[in-house]
């Protein structure tokens, strides 16, 4: 009996892509024990509870091994539909109250979040303003939105991932100035909000704690930019990136990646973005 050789698949075209050789910009920041962190949340805590040499095995190895405490939304995460409510009500109409069942989310929760490959999109307002970092509490308007589009060359469109770059991540080893309670953080406005909605993005994210305008001394008082995006639109949020070497590269449009943990029940996940561009 002979058998006929079988014919190889085509070829992926996507592998093919990753096989020609791609490098992946980090978006993220790395966790660290006092980073900084929204008061709202409860902070990034690590710490080794078994070092090299605490327990030696019979042929000489050892293990070392850490725990991490931390919230939802510290660091570079994602926020879930779960995370914010308006007048009682989560994304899609669902009571929130309702939702909440033996201390987790039962719909809406952080294991929905998806994971994405997409296409994203740099939107340097800074840049757009021929500014390294935009004045704390400045309002990101819808025509800042546009004009760093245009300046990208690249429209922002259905199942896009928009990064609004503000330059606060310069301050991110400054702790009392990235947070802004005082001085206040640029951020979003509704009306920018609403932009994106337009043009269906799947998710936003910014290079500060909060996808909001936080005026001087204001704090996080309220989230108007959360109820625009999560609560009407169901865009997921993306808080606390580095655009700064994705900016420093030129880089306008890429292939944007990110994981969420599947945490059953939560409002957020840390996460580690990139994009993927050619090598």
């Amino acid at each position: 009996m002979t058998t006929e050789p079988q014919a190889r698949p085509a070829p992926d075209a996507l592998l093919a892509a990753v096989t020609a050789g791609v490098r992946l910009v980090e978006l993220g920041h790395p966790h660290f024990t006092g980073m900084p962190c929204s008061p709202n949340h409860p902070g990034f805590r690590m710490s080794l509870i078994r070092r090299h040499g605490d327990m030696v095995r019979p042929d000489g190895g050892s293990a070392a091994n850490e725990m991490i405490v931390t919230g939802g939304h510290v660091g570079t995460h994602v926020d879930a539909l779960s995370h914010v409510s308006h007048d009682g009500k989560l994304h899609g109409g669902v009571d929130a109250a309702a939702a909440q069942t033996g201390g987790r989310f039962t719909v809406l929760g952080a294991e929905h979040t998806p994971a994405l490959l997409t296409r994203g999109v740099l939107l340097d307002v800074a840049a757009v303003h021929g500014v390294e970092v935009l004045p704390a509490g400045y309002g990101v308007t819808a025509g800042d939105l546009d004009a760093a589009a245009k300046r990208a060359g690249v429209p922002v469109g259905r199942g896009d991932v928009a990064l609004v770059r503000t330059g606060w991540a310069r301050h991110f080893d400054d702790a009392p100035t990235y947070l802004g309670q005082a001085s206040g953080v640029p951020g979003a406005t509704t009306e920018a909000a609403q932009w994106l909605a337009a043009r269906e993005v799947v998710a936003t994210g910014s290079d500060t704690t909060a996808y909001e305008q936080i005026r001087p001394g204001a704090g996080h008082s309220v989230l108007p930019v959360h109820r625009v995006l999560l609560v009407d639109a169901g865009i997921y949020i993306i808080e606390h990136l580095n655009l700064e070497d994705a900016a420093a590269e030129g880089l306008t449009e890429f292939v944007f990646g990110m994981a969420p943990l599947r945490i059953v029940g939560g409002t957020g996940s840390p996460i580690r973005p990139f994009a993927a561009v050619a090598a």
